[in-house]
């Protein structure tokens, strides 16, 4: 049978939003998993642009997953509107499509999966890779909703 566009392996780069950091994940849709990559500091919710164009050329991502920032209720907030302005960015300098994704909880489930992970002895992490997995984290959720 042939592999259609829709059927051929995608790669996408994940990132947590936030105003001083941003969290950086690779997802593989052959396995619908991801993998932490760094945290990049940011300046009022800009990073390195240089850093993420070389990221995006190594990785060679088919998309670009973003964390949207809601409330526990669900609305929006300042920060909301920020993380839809930087995937806006991300869009016009890159040409990729962005997916936002609801991040709802997913700083503490990084941290529940690092703490897994240091019990199980399998990384020594610091708190700077929280907001890597955390985009690890909204990827995986990307993958369950595609």
């Amino acid at each position: 049978m042939p592999v259609t566009p829709d059927d051929a392996p995608t790669t996408v780069l994940g990132f947590d939003y936030g105003e001083r950091k941003i969290g950086l994940a690779v997802g593989q849709s052959v396995t619908g998993t991801a993998t932490p990559l760094m945290t990049l500091p940011a300046q009022h919710g800009q990073p390195d642009w240089a850093r993420v164009e070389t990221l995006i050329r190594e990785w060679r991502p088919q998309a670009l997953v973003i964390g949207l920032p809601l409330h526990m209720d669900g609305t929006e907030s300042d920060i909301t509107d920020a993380a839809r302005r930087f995937g806006r960015r991300l869009h016009g300098r890159f040409g990729l499509p962005v997916h936002e994704v609801d991040e709802r909880l997913s700083s503490e489930a990084a941290r529940e999966r690092l703490a897994e992970q240091r019990a199980l002895g399998r990384a020594k992490t610091t708190h700077r890779d929280r907001d890597a997995m955390a985009a690890c984290l909204i990827v995986e959720d990307y993958w369950r909703g595609v």
